[in-house]
Parts: C-alpha cells; structure tokens; sequence
C-alpha cells in the first residue's frame, strides 16, 4: 500500500483507526513491519481498532504513554473539496477526533463512493454527533431550531434501545438541508450543552487516498492556505 512507503518510517508511533477500510490497511502494515522489523507503536481510536492491532500482531499503545502522534489513518464517511470529513458512521466519532488530533500527520483511506465536492453529496445519513444520554432530546431541539434540517436519535440493529458509544454515550445523525461554513456550524454545535463531539473534522486531513473502481489510487491533498 502507497502510503506506507510514502509515510511510515521506523521507531514512529501510529493511530489506527475504524472501519471496514482500515481492516486492509492493518494487515498490510502488519507485512510491513515483519519484513522490514520495524518498530512501530499503534495507538486505536476503538475497541475495534484495538482487536486489529492485536490480531495483527502489533504492538499496542495508548495517549497516557505516548501522548504525540507521529501519523494517525483512519477512514472517512464523505469527503469534500476541501478535505472536510464527516466520520462517525461507525460511532467511534470521538476518539477517532482525539487521535487524528493528536498526530502530526492525518491520513485517510476511503474508497471512491467516499468522494464529493460537498457534503451531503454522496452521504445521505447525516453528521453524526455524540451526546450525553441525559441531553439528547434538548440538543435535538436546539440543533434543528439553530441549524435547520432534522436530528435522530441512532438505535442499534441487533438490540433494543439506542446505539451506545465506547465512551457510554448516544448519538444523533443531523440531516442537514443546506451547505453550511462547517468551520462555523462545528464549532457551534460543540457549544451546545451535552454535545461531547461532532463527526465533522475540519481541516485535520493533510491527504486523502481514494480506491477507485478499477483499482487505480486517486489523491486528493490539502491546499496551502
């Protein structure tokens, strides 16, 4: 995989994020570090990020020990013109944001339905935002009264009741009916009482690599200011 010779040097300390795409970039870097005996530290952004790195034999890590990043990857739920992401449809929102902020380097890996000029394009399901359980009805009526659009509770598929992220709160996927200076509008809805993250990280990516259909790579960089 591109990136790994382009980004991945020895002795560095990597985030690993969520997600099916990730799955394969794992395993690849899992070759990598065996062939080469390279000394690379994970740091996970879920508990699904962590099971990967053990599986794959990796040496795992956490923030209180190794606090600065080196590169965080991760995936993306849509990406824009810009490289303004909307994640969280996995719900590990949050400590994907944490990881990816505290890398020097932000990577992220998505295939081509991933792509858009703006989003909304091509995601469909809205801004996933995560919520203490006691607030979520009060931020739902703020966000649509504020920002227009529709807010949702998420249930779960194979339980009754809501999804519950690791961190033990709710999430509400705001459909939102117009572009927004997401800049602006993610900054305000972190202001919202109750609001613990947004699924909207804006400018944090420095690339991002897109799998095409026929299997080609498509890069997309940010642009110097």
């Amino acid at each position: 995989m591109l990136i790994f010779h382009l980004f991945l040097k020895n002795n560095q300390v990597l985030g690993i994020g969520s997600g099916s795409t990730i799955v394969h970039a794992v395993q690849r870097l899992a070759e990598r570090v065996k062939q080469e005996n390279l000394t690379i530290v994970c740091i996970p952004t879920s508990f699904q990020a962590r099971q990967l790195i053990l599986q794959n034999g990796l040496t795992l890590s956490d923030l209180d020990r190794n606090p600065e990043l080196d590169v965080a990857i991760d995936g993306a739920d849509e990406v824009d013109c810009d490289l303004n992401l909307i994640k969280g449809g996995g719900g590990c929102l949050t400590q994907e944001k944490i990881v990816a902020g505290y890398a020097k380097c932000f990577i992220v890996i998505a295939d081509y339905r991933k792509k858009s000029e703006s989003l909304g394009e091509q995601w469909k399901r809205g801004i996933p935002i995560e919520v203490i359980p006691m607030a979520y009805v009060p931020v739902t009526r703020t966000l649509t009264k504020n920002f227009g659009g529709a807010a949702e509770l998420r249930m779960a598929v194979s339980k009754a009741g809501p999804v519950v992220t690791d961190n033990g709160n709710f999430i509400l996927d705001w459909k939102f009916d117009k572009v927004h200076k997401w800049s602006e509008v993610n900054t305000a809805i972190k202001m919202i009482p109750g609001v613990v993250e947004t699924g909207l990280f804006i400018d944090m990516a420095e690339v991002v690599y897109f799998g095409m259909e026929d299997g080609s790579v498509s890069v997309r960089e940010k642009q110097p200011r």
